[in-house]
């Protein structure tokens, strides 16, 4: 029944599944949880949910640990009020199932805390239930991940990764080995353990000369031809990092290969001697002859000794307990303290003056335990101390201790190696083994020449590449002592098919290396190395170059508000200060000319005229205040201008250029009227003479165009939208990972970089942030409302004081002008009513007269 994975599971699925789990009742050992008396004494019962797969054999091992464990601490402290009650599901190894158990082991049983979780993603699963219900959840040999850390209810029991890695560095250290082969499985569980032993070997001087990762469904076939692979590269020293079920399968395919014999070294990890020699047929065990393995350190104790043989007579006759279950394992004996922790944990919870949780409680106790002294740090019960077991025939034997202090308690014992011999294997030493040849792919369209550029030698036929990728790729590889054997190829600018091609001719090809975009579609065929190119797509238009750009920091509208309140500004001043200031007076062109000097000199702070009135130094310190935030606005913008330098779009808006077959530009543009080009000189020629608006492509292309055109184009700030450029492998071929860390190296030293200013003619490209955009009048709308506002104040003071001084002359002028105009009135009337030709010079001569009189002519 193949693992379920958390990613794709549905809620339906789930729901139907924990259906038929409750509905098939498969659950063991409950226990009867009434409240019974002992000794005239009633007992608490606590219940504790196990989880486990009890069709394997560690799940059986764990689950009569615990059983066995509860029942003589019980013996031992007979005083003690509470007591655990275990109930117990089965999850098939499933973790939805585990998942489900968890469920219906809180809602039915209510149990207080849980044990269970053999794999990473069932002990996420717990522990998501855990801290959801605030119980604790205990882990029985999971591995240990940062991503298990954000889980405050979650103890683990397991060993230390870190300690391991530094043992068996040191033991591969003690023979003078100078590499080795990781032989691994290919999950994702013990990947962040597998990475600590890989980093510290890097770090130590162990070169990894080749990782061959199985699964437990691999194959023998699968199996014997990776280790075939293997042998041919003259490799001796294997360390071993698989599972017991995958171990049992490797080590007969490589006794039929003869690498189980004299020469040859195999060191197993802790993840697989952990639970190991559980059900080893005779076979298997033959075929293990001579390997060594390191091992959790579990002292020998009386206490160990009774508690293991009162174990094995405790199992039921029909599991066959002589052939199927041979010893307690190093989990089994976690299993026990962690049930005594919990009996005791319990225990101090019903005290009345108690406060602490049970969790509290666990991570609080210490004792002596089966494994040592118990001791919780972290949430984690760690086994820092290993055994460094040599399996011999059908047994095994120590030959020595790692502390935990990082060294071997003494001097290691004799090893009986693989062949049956005494004599320690040499090991491959680097540069010993024959250079292999590396034949290689190259992408051969010559476009960018800078980056790729492969000729064939007309005579020899011989193919050779040069370019800033191959440079890359040949720092990549120098200390792996391959010669390179390159292949063109000759499909075209669709690296997808590439991809596929070389996945599927792995007896031709090993590699593939050029201007290859990194891509989820090809890594579904073929291993990326990590990128050698920066990331992401950019955008290339000409520079700018026009002479009116100091206009450009504001837009019209405010350029023409602004002159007009500089006008306004100087005129209101001109009305105030005329009547007083000589400064303000003269002839009509005079004042208009000081009236407009006056206004615009405020711009620079350089008026000279002297103002006499209140009123006109307020209304110019409210103006010089305006001035002020716009000098410095305009000053801010126009130097971001200036020194961001402004791109110019091409006025052609159908068009945008790209890598003619680019397929990340093809993506990328899909709503847009593209132009496929094919070199740097096309994209140069085409936003020179306005064929295409812009460019856009991956920024290694764009290097090469703003390497060759320096000073003509500038690049918008890219946006990380690809993973740049990678070489190609064959899946799970070992290159990846070193020449990943290759060009890592590359990249902290600073050679990537030199490499690319040598093709790029020390051009990166320009990247600029988006243009500033200028400033309209909406955005200062506010300012200039202050300072009309403060003039119209001004000129309404100026005419309260202006009708005061002059209102009694005023009133005067009114009357003398409504007086004269009743008596024309009254005259025009008489004439209207009455006229005659005698009267018209009399009425023309007593209108003069009154007229004079009145003063009005």
């Amino acid at each position: 029944m193949e693992k379920f994975g958390i990613q794709n599971r549905t809620l339906v699925s789930f729901l139907i599944v924990l259906f038929l789990f409750i509905c098939s009742n498969c659950f063991a050992w409950s226990q009867n949880d009434d409240v019974s008396e002992v000794s005239g004494t009633e007992q608490k019962w606590v219940r504790v949910g196990l989880v486990l797969d009890l069709g394997s054999v560690e799940g059986k091992i764990v689950g009569s640990s615990v059983s066995l464990a509860l029942s003589d601490f019980y013996t031992v402290n007979s005083n003690y009020r509470t007591r655990i009650i275990l109930s117990v599901r089965n999850s098939h190894g499933e973790p939805i199932l585990a998942l489900a158990s968890a469920i219906d082991l809180l809602q039915t049983e209510g149990v207080k805390a849980i044990i269970g979780g053999n794999s990473l993603l069932e002990t996420k699963l717990l522990a998501e239930i855990g801290e959801k219900a605030r119980i604790p959840v205990i882990s029985l040999n999971s591995p240990v991940s940062l991503s298990l850390s954000k889980y405050s209810h979650l103890i683990q029991a397991t060993y230390d990764s870190s300690s391991e890695a530094k043992g068996i560095t040191a033991f591969i250290h003690e023979f003078d080995w100078k590499s080795v082969a990781l032989v691994h499985e290919d999950e994702d569980d013990w990947r962040e353990s597998m990475q600590l032993l890989v980093d510290h070997f890097h770090e130590n001087g162990v070169h990894i000369r080749s990782k061959v990762g199985f699964t437990v469904s691999s194959t023998e076939e699968v199996m014997m031809d990776r280790l075939r692979k293997l042998k041919d590269l003259r490799t001796t020293v294997f360390v071993v990092h698989l599972s017991e079920l995958i171990a049992t399968h490797l080590f007969p395919c490589a006794e039929k290969l003869g690498m189980m014999s004299e020469g040859f070294a195999w060191i197993l990890t802790v993840k697989s001697m952990n639970s190991f020699n559980q059900n080893l047929d005779d076979f298997s065990k033959q075929a293990m002859e001579g390997v060594v393995g390191f091992r959790s350190y579990i002292p020998m104790s009386k206490k160990l000794h009774n508690f293991t043989s009162k174990w094995r007579k405790s199992l039921p006759v029909e599991e066959d307990a002589g052939s199927e279950i041979a010893r307690l394992s190093i989990p089994g004996v976690w299993a026990h303290d962690v049930a005594w922790a919990l009996a005791r944990a319990a225990e101090f919870t019903r005290m009345s003056n108690v406060s602490s949780t049970l969790l509290e409680a666990i991570t609080e106790c210490r004792f002596k335990g089966l494994s040592g002294d118990f001791r919780i740090k972290n949430k984690k019960l760690l086994s820092n101390k290993f055994e460094i077991v040599n399996l011999i025939g059908s047994g095994e034997r120590r030959v020595g201790l790692w502390n935990s202090n990082g060294s071997f308690s003494n001097k290691l014992e004799t090893i009986f190696w693989p062949g049956g011999t005494i004599q320690n294997p040499q090991g491959l030493q680097l540069g010993e083994s024959k250079r292999k040849t590396l034949r290689v792919l190259v992408t051969s369209s010559n476009r960018f020449p800078k980056l790729v550029n492969a000729t064939t030698d007309p005579r020899t036929k011989k193919i050779t590449a040069d370019g800033f990728c191959i440079q890359v790729f040949n720092a990549s590889i120098r200390r792996f002592n391959y010669d390179v054997e390159y292949t063109l190829w000759t499909g075209g600018p669709n690296y997808d098919n590439l991809a596929y091609t070389l996945s599927t001719q792995k007896d031709k090809y090993d590699a593939a290396v050029g201007d290859i975009t990194i891509t989820s579609n090809r890594s579904n065929y073929v291993d990326f190395t990590i990128p050698f190119t920066e990331l992401g797509l950019g955008m290339v238009a000409p520079k700018q170059s026009s002479m009116w750009v100091f206009f450009q920091p504001l837009t019209l509208d405010l350029w023409m508000t602004s002159a007009a309140f500089f006008v306004l500004t100087g005129t209101i001043v001109w009305l105030i200060e005329r009547p007083e200031n000589t400064e303000f007076q003269g002839s009509w062109s005079q004042q208009i000319g000081v009236m407009l000097w006056f206004g615009f000199s405020t711009l620079v702070y350089a008026h000279r005229e002297k103002l006499k009135h209140n009123l006109s130094r307020f209304v110019v310190t409210v103006w010089v205040f305006a001035v002020l935030i716009l000098t410095t606005s305009y000053t801010a913008t126009l130097t971001s201008m200036m020194t961001v330098q402004q791109i110019r779009f091409n006025t052609n808006k159908d068009f945008v250029g790209h890598l003619s077959g680019s397929l990340i530009a093809n993506e990328t543009l899909k709503a847009m009227n593209t132009k496929g080009l094919n070199t740097s000189e096309d994209y140069a020629k085409a936003l020179l003479n306005n064929t295409v608006a812009f460019i856009i492509d991956e920024l290694p292309y764009l290097s090469v165009l703003l390497g060759e055109n320096p000073g003509r184009f500038l690049m918008i700030k890219p946006q990380v939208t690809t993973n740049g450029f990678g070489f190609m492998f064959q899946k799970g071929d070992e290159l990846v990972h070193n020449v990943s860390k290759e060009i890592s190296e590359l990249r902290t030293k600073g050679r990537l970089n030199e490499m690319a200013k040598t093709w790029f003619e020390n051009r990166f490209p320009y990247t600029i942030d988006d243009t500033p955009d200028p400033i309209d009048l909406y955005r200062f709308r506010g300012l200039f409302m202050i300072t009309g506002g403060s003039s119209a104040l001004a000129l309404a003071v100026v005419l309260i004081i202006w009708l005061r001084d002059t209102w009694g002359d005023l009133m005067n002028s009114i009357s003398i002008f409504l007086a004269g105009g009743f008596i024309h009135f009254r005259i025009l009337f008489a004439r209207t009513v009455s006229p005659s030709p005698v009267d018209e010079p009399i009425g023309e001569n007593a209108m003069q007269m009154a007229q004079q009189s009145t003063g009005y002519i």
